[in-house]
């Protein structure tokens, strides 16, 4: 009897470790994640008061799609963070009817408008948005080094024009210097032009409308982004500063 019980726990055992070497020798699912072909929409200050250019009748958007299906739409040119992370910005379809407009032309009220950041995992098909601190899509035009991205911000109350690098993943922007005052009635468009990198001495370079350029020396440091090979990984934004 002793005997027979011993055979049955041995057969258990094995079969358990066999169910168990098949299980961690499962494949985990490979995810495509791609941009698609580039294609043109109607785009206007009408449409997107915050985001359009006065002389911008048109906006090239791509679909993001992740294992074949349209995740997302986006515009402008993608940023590798590494090499399987990249930063693309999202271009959204608003809805601009209004509430008594006739059914008839409310199918055809609808703008297209630049949208956040979004950072796109590779491997795991992950897609979040970052929220940059100070971050306003009328003043900031982010320019991407590294994990590090660079912008014209403007504080929450709308009246002073900050040098912004935020670092992703990272609690706090690693430069957060005050530029001008800022009036929002009478600002140039655009409000700054595009920022300038230099890795030797690292050192940023911002260009306000108006006033002198404003260089920035940073101290260099590891990046903080923690990449998951989990397929429900989360990659945390920096987050706004009060």
């Amino acid at each position: 009897m002793h005997a027979r019980r011993g055979s049955a726990a041995f057969v258990l055992a094995a079969l358990l470790l066999i169910v168990g070497i098949q299980a961690s020798a499962t494949p985990r699912k490979v995810h495509t994640v791609f941009l698609g072909a580039p294609r043109r929409v109607p785009y206007s200050r009408t449409g997107d008061p915050a985001g359009a250019a006065a002389n911008e009748t048109a906006l090239k958007i791509r679909a993001l799609l992740v294992d074949g299906l349209v995740k997302e739409w986006t515009t402008g040119d993608p940023h590798d963070v590494t090499d399987r992370s990249f930063l693309v910005r999202r271009a959204l379809r608003i809805n601009d009817a209004l509430p008594g407009d006739k059914p008839s032309l409310q199918q055809n009220r609808w703008v297209w408008q630049r949208g956040p950041w979004l950072m796109v995992d590779r491997i795991s098909g992950h897609v979040i948005a970052l929220k940059l601190p100070d971050y306003d899509p009328g003043v900031s035009q982010v320019s991407w080094f590294r994990d590090y991205g660079a912008y014209c911000g403007l504080t929450a109350t709308g009246k002073s024009l900050y040098a912004v690098v935020a670092q992703l993943a990272a609690r706090k922007p690693v430069l957060a210097k005050k530029l001008a005052a800022f009036e929002a009635a009478s600002h140039p468009d655009p409000t700054c032009a595009a920022v300038e990198w230099q890795r030797e001495p690292l050192r940023v370079t911002f260009h306000p409308a108006g006033i002198d350029p404003a260089s920035f020396d940073l101290v260099p440091g590891s990046a903080v982004l923690v990449e998951e090979s989990d397929d429900e990984a989360d990659i945390t934004p920096a987050a706004k500063t009060n």
